[in-house]
């Protein structure tokens, strides 16, 4: 008897998570002047959608934002809800429109014997997907430069084939049922150093750009989090981000910091040190191996640069050199790099590696705290969050329930709507209180575990974690 009741209940709430639907980039015929509507459709996921249909969803995206015009001609439409999906536009550069169609969760029920789908239209959140269509966008453009840039090179052809070649293994990468607030801010950790040891980096970062002189740009991390870069922030931002979620992970370590031993026993004759690159030439000592390292495009508004991103990397540190892409960096310059880098990287590392273990024992007495929070700094991307496990490569995976990870988007999104510091505090389920406070550029959100308290008293603790995590930079009283 128990046992039916169970099976009952489970067979009541079957649940899917939200999913992909359809993506598309496509250009709008500029004043109106009518084309062949197939011309416009740039790419379409998935593919093997009929002509007519593709015409068809194409059209209606585009009748839907020319509509909204007319209400809104400055702020174009961002998201359209409706019962089974949910749209998503964004209009990158002039013309030229992405659209993402993301259908709602659904629960599934049984009534009288037969599945009932109910969708969830109020699950999702647009500025979380909002931002994932953007990001998107910015990645394209990281490894691709302009969509205008791809038409002046080869029209409309070169420019299909380079969102087919991106969006087709790009797409198989997003995971949108673990989207959440980290989507919105797409910021950067930074490593926490001591003055010392980050003046060892600079000067490490001048020598290498001196020996090296064809180098423009410098970034240095270390256990994937920043210490220097020599980008501007937007090309950082989205640079950190493939370089976390998705270079890094395809590389994972064999050595751990801690077991740090500089001996690489697989190349001969290379004992001193750890170095090895993560992009281009796979064996030095081999004549033929070849030099090619990806090419990204940064500062694509004004000075429009390509550059090749070297990544070499010893033990947990990381540097990225970007030389300019007219120069062809050689088997020669490779070997260069590994024999000046390489040992001064690996003494580097481990100096940081030691620091940071010091610096571990001298403040041991911060122990994990019974809060889990998430911050954001507008002005240096900086982010800090406790709530997320990085369990694989691709996915950073919430340790808290959807439910209060989608209160924190809400009060994300109350914030965005004025320009003044704020507090939201939030009784959430079962002994949960949910803290958001945004001062000067800075967003905060916290969240609380304990049974019995009263506002009074959360706002005491949240005080606590202020004073000893922030030095005290969200008092506004």
């Amino acid at each position: 008897h128990h046992k039916m009741i169970m099976q009952i209940l489970s067979a009541a709430l079957e649940t899917f998570p939200t999913a992909l639907l359809s993506w598309t980039v496509w250009k709008c015929s500029a004043c109106g002047r009518a084309q062949p509507e197939e011309k416009k459709i740039l790419f379409y996921h998935p593919n093997e959608v009929e002509k007519n249909e593709k015409i068809r969803n194409v059209g209606l995206c585009e009748a839907i934002v020319q509509f909204t015009r007319t209400f809104s001609p400055t702020k174009p439409a961002k998201s359209l809800h409706t019962q089974k999906n949910r749209q998503f536009f964004h209009e990158p550069e002039e013309n030229f429109w992405m659209v993402m169609v993301v259908r709602n969760p659904i629960i599934e029920k049984h009534k009288d014997g037969k599945p009932v789908y109910e969708y969830q239209e109020e699950e999702l959140l647009d500025k979380v997907y909002s931002s994932v269509l953007q990001q998107c966008y910015s990645m394209y453009k990281l490894f691709n430069g302009t969509f205008l840039r791809a038409m002046e090179d080869g029209g409309v052809k070169v420019l299909k084939e380079r969102l087919e070649k991106f969006f087709h293994r790009y797409l198989q990468t997003l995971h949108l049922q673990s989207c959440d607030l980290l989507d919105v801010f797409c910021g950067i950790s930074f490593f926490p150093l001591d003055k010392m040891t980050y003046l060892k980096i600079q000067s490490f970062i001048n020598r290498m750009e001196e020996s090296l002189n064809i180098v423009k740009y410098t970034a240095f991390l270390y256990n994937d989090q920043l210490i220097w870069s020599g980008l501007e922030q937007d090309d950082m931002r989205i640079l950190y981000k493939y370089l976390t979620t998705s270079l890094f992970p395809r590389h994972m370590e064999p050595e751990l910091a801690g077991r740090d031993s500089p001996i690489r026993a697989e190349m001969p004759g290379n004992l001193q040190h750890y170095g090895r690159f993560l992009t281009g030439p796979l064996n030095l000592n081999d004549p033929e191996t070849k030099c090619r390292f990806p090419k990204i495009f940064v500062n694509t508004d004004d000075t429009y640069e390509e550059l090749h991103l070297i990544v070499y990397k010893a033990m947990s540190a990381a540097v990225c050199f970007m030389i300019d892409a007219s120069i062809p960096p050689t088997l020669e310059f490779c070997r260069k790099l590994d024999s000046i880098v390489g040992p001064q990287l690996t003494v580097l590392a481990s100096d940081i590696c030691e620091q940071y273990n010091i610096n571990k024992r001298i403040s041991g007495a911060e122990k994990e705290p019974q809060f889990k929070f998430i911050y954001f700094n507008h002005m240096n991307l900086a982010e800090k969050s406790t709530i997320h496990m990085r369990k694989t490569p691709s996915v950073s995976l919430a340790s808290v329930h959807p439910d209060l990870m989608k209160i924190l988007g809400d009060i994300n999104s109350d914030f965005s709507r004025v320009d003044e510091d704020e507090e939201i505090i939030v009784k959430a389920m079962s002994d949960y209180w949910v803290v958001g406070k945004k001062s000067d550029q800075r967003e905060l959100y916290v969240i609380l575990n304990q049974k019995n308290v009263n506002l009074i008293e959360v706002n005491e603790e949240v005080k606590k974690l202020c004073a000893t995590q922030f030095n005290n930079i969200f008092f506004l009283d």
